[in-house]
């Protein structure tokens, strides 16, 4: 995946699903930062808060079908740039199986194959997941080889294990970058840790798994705002390539996966003791690609914040 070419950086962008938490906050984001935003959301009456809130007369509301070519086509009309996340019909929100796996596929397929015959859009912002990098590498694990972006889940591992989330992740980000190569799409995609949110909770499909995450040092964690900020930084960075691993915090001691465990369910009023216990899982794991990307872009928002 050679460097983005640079692209003009338009003020009209599409956030699809905008419904989600990470949707609604992206559009928020963008709507204070100047951009028009069509906003395009997939379960229809979860938009109540996002105009509630939203600056109207640069907001675009549209109703979205990942598997109605001709709907993605009309939230694209006249954007310069697509961020796009996929969210599980809602009979399936809670479950992920092999079925999934399918229809996130042809969903990513779809707005990938909309965005190629969309005159206007420069650059597609592909939200994944690291479950599509940190699986079916445990006989590296001796040579402690650090993850990063250059590596991809074991699909035949996932489906043996039935790491569904990853399997499903792994074969639409998969099916993006082939048809972005193939069609020649300026496309980056961002894969994000376990997203830390009021909403999280123990039917999470990402958690399946986090026995192993923990202790093979790729439990890794990320905070909406952090999160936000890296979608709009490689969209923004014309420098911006390839795929990103995106978190801010890693869970790699006890009281990390305590504390972590206190935001899925209900835990005993008295918390244990970790004195005793400091054992430090060796992290495994890279965002240094990010970071590097991130270090312009906070210290540009900084500076926009001191003169507002």
């Amino acid at each position: 995946m050679e460097p983005a070419s640079l692209c003009c950086i338009s003020n009209t962008v599409c956030v699809m699903d905008a419904s989600s938490r990470l949707g609604s906050s992206l559009v928020i984001r963008l709507l204070e930062r100047g951009f028009t935003v069509h906003a395009a959301i997939q379960n229809h009456g979860d938009d109540d808060e996002l105009l509630s809130i939203c600056n109207k007369k640069r907001l675009k509301v549209f109703c979205l079908d990942p598997f109605d070519y001709h709907s993605i086509v009309d939230a694209l009309k006249g954007c310069s740039c697509l961020f796009y996340s996929f969210e599980p019909p809602k009979d399936h929100s809670t479950t992920y199986d092999e079925y999934m796996a399918e229809v996130e596929v042809r969903a990513a397929h779809n707005v990938l194959e909309a965005c190629a015959q969309t005159d206007t859009i420069d650059k597609v912002v592909f939200t994944s997941s690291a479950t599509s990098i940190i699986w079916g590498h445990d006989d590296q694990k001796s040579a402690v080889v650090e993850l990063d972006e250059k590596i991809w889940s074991d699909i035949n591992f996932c489906r043996k294990f039935k790491l569904w989330h990853a399997l499903s992740k792994t074969l639409a980000e998969k099916t993006a970058w082939a048809l972005a190569m193939d069609r020649g799409i300026n496309m980056v995609s961002i894969n994000s840790g376990l997203l830390i949110n009021p909403d999280l909770n123990i039917t999470n499909p990402y958690l399946k798994g986090a026995a192993e995450m923990y202790e093979n040092g790729v439990f890794v964690t990320v905070d909406l705002d952090f999160l936000v900020d890296a979608h709009i930084c490689v969209y923004e960075d014309v420098s911006a390539y390839g795929r990103y691993l995106c978190f801010n915090h890693i869970v790699n001691t006890i009281e990390d996966g305590f504390n972590l465990a206190k935001k899925l369910s209900p835990l005993p009023s008295s918390p244990p003791s970790f004195e005793k216990d400091t054992m430090i899982i060796q992290q495994r794991i890279s965002n240094k690609k990010l970071n590097k990307l991130m270090v312009d872009f906070r210290r540009s928002s900084e500076k926009e914040l001191l003169e507002n």
